[in-house]
């Protein structure tokens, strides 16, 4: 009796489960499209990719320069004492290395680029990020993925896209989204002209339709 009653217990947890699944909403948002909709990030992105070109340059002359006592060391090696060997090694050993430690403080991580991108774009994303729980909480949604992030997404029901949306809550949505129906084309047409002159009174001959007879072939029902 009370492995049933434990067994119709369980059942109704399962249930009552499943039910709770069913009932919770979930959605997606694109927020590569959300971001290039914001002028911010756009103009963010672009000194982003200036000052990471400058600094890219400044290292390959850095490398240029390297190059150049390289070859340097390898023209005049055979005139040189053991002691200015050592020496010139040295200062290209350092040189490699100072370019090396450069170039991590710019790119590496935490580096000058990356805070900069923190700098620039982390204000704007947590925008994005607000509008995104708003949404959320309006539409009543328990689950909000990214479309452009690490998952992968094989099939999206547009009926789940909730991009526009944000995109509203940031002030940037599109008329034309997220409406009932979508507007096509307005066609006018014309009246037709009455005709003048004799061919007013007389009735247009009715086009000749195809039928079929009962042997199979084909007739017009025109005049002959």
């Amino acid at each position: 009796m009370k492995k049933s009653l434990l067994l119709f217990l369980l059942v109704l947890l399962l249930c009552a489960t499943a039910q709770v699944a069913q009932a919770q909403k979930f959605g997606y948002i694109d927020s590569e499209y959300v971001l290039s909709k914001i002028p911010a990030y756009s103009t963010a992105q672009q000194e982003l990719n200036t000052l990471s070109g400058n600094w890219q340059k400044d290292i390959e002359n850095q490398k240029k320069d390297l190059d150049k006592m390289y070859r340097t060391y390898q023209a005049e090696e055979v005139l040189l004492t053991e002691p200015m060997k050592k020496k010139r090694q040295e200062e290209i050993v350092k040189k490699e290395q100072e370019i090396k430690t450069y170039q991590n403080k710019i790119f590496g991580f935490e580096g000058q680029l990356f805070k900069k991108r923190q700098e620039l774009t982390k204000p704007i994303q947590d925008q994005v990020f607000e509008a995104v729980e708003k949404v959320a909480k309006k539409k009543q949604l328990a689950i909000v993925f990214d479309k452009s992030g690490d998952l992968t997404m094989l099939y999206t029901n547009p009926v789940h896209d909730y991009t526009e949306f944000v995109l509203e809550e940031l002030g940037l949505a599109n008329e034309e989204r997220n409406q009932p129906g979508q507007k096509g084309a307005v066609r006018t047409v014309e009246t037709p002209k009455t005709p003048t002159g004799d061919t007013a009174d007389s009735e247009p001959e009715p086009t000749p339709r195809a039928t079929r007879s009962n042997n199979g072939q084909r007739s017009t029902g025109g005049k002959n």
